[in-house]
């Protein structure tokens, strides 16, 4: 591919954004004044589908903040009071019995504080912050690739609106051309000089053009609305399309090398995040072949005294430090297969990954050799559009001079009009596939 500008988004904007209009839309007191590059910010801004994306970011977030308040002390206060009835004391089976109050009186209480602090786990909370941390990355690459995708769609929307008003063009165009030669055939066959035939025909093509615009003006109005729900505009109002596309230039719009690089992708990116979670599993279930140890301390208030034998009737307050040590045996025979699950998980996330790096650089390739073949399109197109038109000239002059036939100068009007919609086509494809290609190189 030619040298490449340094940024071809912005190239291609200002190419947009600058370029003389050869249609005239025409503006509704209500319309929304909308460019090609305000509706893709207003996509990834505004698109509801992104704002889910966005909040579940968000909550991953809270996630791993939550994960990490786990390497703060856990501290806890408790209290109890009881009030104990008289005990009831059997002899000789339940044949005798008496009742006792109890020593040294009928009530209990405790009020006190608790505190554990994990000193070691075998890595079991690293491994769980490490991986709430990709699983939070996770969902800012998912919420970029939404972003993204919803770009992708508005500007294909949008450039979908811009082929319609050129279309539009063409049609009025065409609807000149039919009502003109209508009109000269009904003066031929008043003379009688062409056959109903002719006349029937000319009528039929007329009302072809007329099915046509009707067409094309209803794809318009479904298009704005489409466009409206992309960028969520409250009212989904009619767009006055504010950039404009027939241009010579946009073969200048070419790609850079970085926007061939397959490792930006979302998806690769959304694999090797992948990745990293399941190896983050891995050292959680590793760690549970490892002792935990913590350090454990308490003191509270408790009444009655229960320390001395007998009970005394009195309140007292004690505390301890001490160390606490766990360690499960089961854990040698119970962990291993999970363990080995995991890891052939993680073996299986590989190979995704080097599936799905195949078939972005597949999908790289195609592209740029489609946006090559859409550019040679726009070049010879464009050369036969006046050859078309020159051609269609010389037929009507010839049939004017009742020198063709009429199924001659329809045939020259049909390929004058479809190089012509051609010529747009091919533009337009040319767009779509550059956008495409930013969002599958993760530019977008």
């Amino acid at each position: 591919m030619k040298r490449i500008m340094n940024n071809p988004l912005i190239n291609i904007l200002i190419l947009l954004g600058f370029s003389t209009p050869f249609f005239a839309q025409q503006k509704q007191a209500n319309a929304y004044n909308l460019s090609l590059k305000e509706a893709v910010t207003l996509a990834k801004e505004n698109n509801k589908t992104v704002q889910v994306s966005a909040i579940e970011q968000r909550a991953t977030q809270a996630d791993y903040n939550d994960a990490k308040n786990t390497m703060l002390p856990t501290l806890g206060i408790g209290g109890t009071y009881q009030r104990f009835s008289k005990a009831t004391l059997y002899d000789h089976g339940f044949n005798e019995s008496t009742q006792v109050s109890r020593q040294p009186g009928p009530d209990g209480a405790n009020l006190g504080v608790d505190l554990a602090f994990n000193i070691y786990s075998g890595g079991k909370t690293k491994s769980v912050i490490e991986e709430s941390s990709y699983r939070n990355a996770l969902a800012a690459i998912n919420s970029k690739d939404q972003g993204g995708n919803i770009a992708l769609q508005t500007a294909a929307q949008y450039l979908d609106l811009i082929r319609l008003y050129h279309f539009r063009q063409l049609i009025k165009d065409q609807e000149k051309r039919a009502e003109a030669r209508l009109k000269n055939i009904t003066s031929f066959y008043k003379n009688q000089r062409v056959t109903k035939s002719d006349l029937l025909r000319a009528e039929l093509t007329l009302s072809n053009v007329l099915l046509n615009k009707t067409q094309n003006e209803n794809d318009i109005e479904i298009g704005n609305k489409k466009l409206g729900i992309l960028v969520n505009v409250a009212d989904r109002q009619q767009f006055y399309l504010t950039d404009t596309l027939l241009t010579t230039r946009l073969k200048e719009i070419v790609f850079s090398e970085k926007s061939s690089d397959v490792n930006n992708s979302y998806q690769l990116q959304k694999a090797d995040m992948n990745l990293k979670i399941q190896s983050s599993r891995i050292k959680n279930l590793q760690s549970n072949y490892y002792p935990s140890l913590s350090l454990i301390s308490a003191y509270g208030f408790n009444y009655p005294n229960y320390l001395f034998f007998k009970p005394i009737d009195q309140a007292y307050s004690a505390g301890f430090v001490g160390v606490k040590m766990n360690y499960s045996i089961s854990s040698l025979y119970q962990n291993k297969n999970k363990v080995k699950a995991a890891k052939q998980r993680l073996d299986a996330i590989e190979l995704q990954k080097d599936w799905i790096k195949d078939n972005v650089q597949d999908d790289i390739t195609a592209l740029n050799i489609k946006y090559g073949e859409a550019l040679n399109r726009i070049e010879v197109t464009d050369k036969s559009i006046e050859q078309a038109r020159v051609n269609f000239e010389i037929i009507n002059t010839k049939y004017l001079n009742q020198l063709s036939l009429l199924t001659d100068l329809l045939d020259a009007d049909n390929l004058y009009q479809e190089s012509r919609y051609t010529f747009v086509n091919a533009q337009i494809t040319a767009l779509i596939i550059y956008y495409k290609l930013q969002y599958t190189t993760g530019n977008l």
